[in-house]
């Protein structure tokens, strides 16, 4: 099997996967959830007005603008993120993370020579560059 192949095959395994099952589950509700991408939308305005706000120099700035709208962009981030289809799709996305991160770092070490069969794709290397996150 050549490695485009096994690449593909591997692809298929993937989907798959509990944590993909999941996490497409999980990313359909939240995309369906009309509540929630409204509030999306409202926290990335609010966070767009902050951004430009404190792009202003010092001495343009509107603090007292600044900081309402600070405090706006947590609530609403504080809404979004205690959503239940955002909380569900949080958890599914680590799960997704950590799968895809192990399959990298598997990859990564057979490219340097390791042997696929007992590579310790668990193994912390000591830098954070290369790294999916601590398991």
């Amino acid at each position: 099997m050549d490695a485009i192949k096994a690449a593909r095959e591997l692809g298929k395994a993937i989907q798959a996967d509990e944590r993909y099952i999941e996490y497409s589950k999980a990313k359909a509700a939240n995309d369906a959830d009309e509540e929630l991408q409204q509030l999306i939308g409202e926290f990335n305005l609010k966070r767009q007005q902050v951004g430009l706000e404190m792009s202003k120099s010092p001495e343009e700035q509107d603090k007292e603008k600044l900081d309402a709208a600070n405090k706006e962009m947590q609530r609403l981030y504080t809404l979004v993120m205690s959503n239940e289809h955002m909380a569900d799709y949080t958890m599914a996305k680590q799960g997704m993370d950590r799968l895809a991160a192990d399959v990298n770092a598997i990859i990564s070490l057979c490219i340097n020579g390791e042997d696929p069969d007992t590579c310790d794709y668990t193994a912390c290397t000591g830098s954070c560059a290369t790294c999916g996150g601590c398991g």
